[in-house]
């Protein structure tokens, strides 16, 4: 008769727990380890920042950057989820809510920056757990190829090129930047060698 070990599932109040839990995810009681690089983490900050920097003084809600955690999933308790950056609207955050580990909150807007560690699929799950639960907006940046992918609660999917302008739609009303600003200046060019005599 083999016996198999059960797996112990954590709760987020232990993950809140945990000396580096900064850096982790909880995914039906799973710790999940956030992949990020020095490029995503750059991108994430600049949106957060440019986010925020808009929202301050008009009252229109709430930026969070990378390490603030989301429990808002229907029937998955155990579930937290960390975006890049979020954001949540004025009016459906309370002083209760922010003294709280986790934001038991559905954001209006999710940010997530690829690196390239992350798994196509693994991505792809924290996605559709997002739209399932009912955000409205969701960007999701390729720094390497500067695109903007955007998944609409209500619309057509889009993608945006370092042509093109982002708004924050119905969800932070009025804020817009150009694709490119969010994006590190491109290297320059090597200059071509010249040959010796030419």
């Amino acid at each position: 008769m083999c016996a198999v070990a059960e797996k112990t599932l954590l709760t987020p109040d232990v993950l809140l727990s945990l000396p580096e839990q900064k850096g982790y995810e909880l995914v039906d009681g799973e710790i999940v380890e956030r992949k990020v690089s020095v490029l995503s983490s750059w991108v994430g900050g600049e949106i957060f920042g440019r986010i925020r920097d808009f929202c301050s003084g008009r009252d229109l809600g709430w930026a969070f950057p990378a390490d603030n955690g989301f429990q808002c999933f229907p029937n998955r308790p155990r579930t937290v989820r960390r975006p890049d950056v979020s954001f949540v609207k004025a009016g459906r955050i309370t002083w209760d809510d922010v003294n709280h580990g986790w934001l038991g909150i559905v954001p209006d807007l999710v940010v997530e920056v690829l690196s390239p560690n992350d798994l196509a699929y693994e991505v792809d799950e924290k996605i559709e757990m997002f739209r399932k639960a009912g955000v409205p907006l969701i960007w999701i940046v390729n720094p390497v190829v500067r695109t903007v992918r955007l998944i609409r609660g209500v619309g057509p999917e889009a993608t945006l090129r370092e042509g093109d302008t982002i708004s924050g739609e119905d969800v932070i009303p009025g804020f817009a930047c150009p694709v490119a600003s969010i994006f590190p200046p491109r290297p320059p060019a090597p200059m071509a060698e010249v040959a010796p005599g030419a």
